[in-house]
C-alpha cells in the first residue's frame, strides 16, 4: 500500500461518520409573521429588520420581533411576537444551526413564554423549564425573550 493511502484512509472513514454540521430553516419572517398573527392583513416595518406591526381590519393586531441569540457555538434566529399590551402572544424558532439541542423548537417548551410580561421573572429552572442537550440554547433564547421584552414589552403601542 502506498504511503498516502496509509495516513489517508483513515482520516477518509473518520469524515464520513462524522457528524455534519448543518442548519435548518423552518420559517421565513414573512411565514412567522403570518403564522403568529393569521388575521394581519398588513404588516408595517416600526424598526428596519427587527420589529413590524400587525394590523387587521385598521386595528393594531400585535408586534412582531425579530431577534438572535447565540446557542452553543452558532446563531439561533426566533421571533416574539406580542400583544397590543406587550405580552407574549408567541415565540417561534425560524432558524437553528446547531446539530444538537433542536428540542427549543418544541411547541410545548415555547408555549412557556405565553402571557409573560416585561414583569415575569424569565428564569430557566424557575417559570421556565430547562432542556436537558439543550441548555445553552434554552438558556440563550429565554434571556433573548427577556431582552425583548424589556426592550419593546411596554414602548410599542
Amino acid at each position: 500500500m502506498t504511503q498516502w493511502v496509509r495516513y489517508t484512509l483513515p482520516a477518509a472513514a473518520i469524515m464520513s461518520i462524522a457528524s455534519p454540521g448543518y442548519a435548518m430553516q423552518y420559517l421565513s419572517i414573512e411565514e412567522a409573521q403570518k403564522q403568529a398573527f393569521p388575521s394581519a392583513t398588513h404588516f408595517t416595518e416600526v424598526q428596519a429588520g427587527r420589529v413590524w406591526k400587525a394590523e387587521a381590519g385598521g386595528r393594531v393586531a400585535g408586534f412582531f420581533i425579530f431577534d438572535r441569540v447565540i446557542g452553543k457555538h452558532l446563531y439561533i434566529d426566533y421571533a416574539v411576537a406580542l400583544t397590543p399590551s406587550g405580552a407574549v402572544h408567541s415565540v417561534e424558532i425560524l432558524q437553528y444551526r446547531e446539530s444538537y439541542g433542536g428540542e427549543i423548537r418544541s411547541p410545548s417548551w415555547l408555549a412557556q413564554f405565553v402571557g409573560k410580561t416585561s414583569g415575569s421573572a424569565l428564569k430557566i429552572n424557575g417559570d421556565i423549564r430547562n432542556i436537558a442537550g439543550a441548555t445553552l440554547s434554552s438558556t440563550h433564547v429565554t434571556e433573548g425573550v427577556k431582552r425583548v421584552l424589556a426592550a419593546y414589552g411596554n414602548r410599542l403601542r
